[in-house]
């Protein structure tokens, strides 16, 4: 790990659910060691990916204590922290902030009203300010969406905040945003699952995207190929792994990437109620997108 620094392939890892909808601990500590061991450069735990919208804050605090103990300082920890208010988004970053972390994972409110601006800003503010850990914007909600300007403004005004996960399949947005940012001045990584390609080729730092939870190999060789300039064996891979991401997007997307998992012998769980699991048209799509 170089000094916590992050970038590359950064797997969103999910949360391993049993029957009774509590976390399996064992099936977790194993795809830490299998994320490990395969070769990325770092995992995010408690995102969207891990449903981490319906975890309480000591069950994301266990599982982010889990993934630092199995990582044992190789690949660096980001945090999830997706709540409705800045007093809870102060409680939940600072439960998990003597972990050992590199970043906390931050959304905007996620409920229906969007502050304006300067209230944004004050909430990343108030969160770093309070809780001293590196934050990066998960630019998400698509109701309570940050502008690239209005990014840049927090970047720029907030020492903590370091960079951005750019999603909501929003292309121009990274597009705009890699341009506006000055060479080093913040990490943007994109969460655009389905043109991990061209984000890479406009300069993205890496990804925290679903897609790389599910097929991390396959991600990992796209990167590889993008930076030593292979952009044929790049473009084959994207069109693999755009294939995928047809067939498992959706707004059961967790269930879907548990799905993938299984396809692999790797234990992802079952979602939690009520998120349903892949239906039989979603497995079958995803069976041959992988065999393809």
């Amino acid at each position: 790990m170089e000094d916590g620094r992050i970038y590359g392939i950064v797997p969103p890892m999910v949360t391993p659910f049993g029957e009774n909808e509590e976390i399996d601990e064992e099936a977790f500590r194993e795809d830490v060691r299998y994320l490990v061991e395969v070769g990325v450069h770092g995992l995010a735990v408690g995102g969207s990916t891990g449903e981490g919208h319906t975890l309480s804050t000591d069950e994301l605090r266990r599982l982010v204590a889990i993934a630092v103990e199995e990582a044992k300082g190789r690949v660096p920890i980001i945090a999830g922290v997706i709540t409705d208010s800045t007093k809870e988004a102060i409680e939940r970053s600072k439960a998990v902030a003597d972990l050992g972390i590199s970043a906390l994972q931050i959304t905007p409110v996620h409920y229906l009203f969007k502050p304006d601006d300067d209230s944004m800003l004050r909430h990343f503010a108030s969160i770093a300010e309070a809780v001293g850990v590196p934050i990066l914007i998960y630019n998400v909600v698509p109701w309570s969406y940050c502008s690239p300007q209005l990014l840049v403004r927090i970047i720029r005004e907030v020492d903590l905040v370091v960079g951005v996960k750019q999603s909501a399949s929003d292309m121009k947005a990274l597009a705009d945003l890699l341009l506006m940012l000055d060479e080093g001045e913040a990490t943007v990584m994109s969460a655009v699952d389905a043109l991990l390609y061209p984000s890479f080729i406009l300069g993205a730092h890496g990804a925290i995207a679903a897609i790389l939870t599910a097929v991390p190999q396959w991600c990992l060789e796209l990167w590889d190929a993008v930076q030593v300039g292979d952009h044929p064996k790049a473009l084959q891979i994207h069109k693999r792994l755009l294939r995928l991401w047809n067939a498992m997007s959706g707004d059961n997307l967790p269930a879907c990437v548990k799905y993938v998992m299984q396809l692999q012998n790797r234990s992802g769980g079952r979602p939690r109620s009520p998120m349903p699991p892949a239906s039989q048209i979603q497995r079958e799509a995803i069976r041959m997108a992988l065999e393809t």
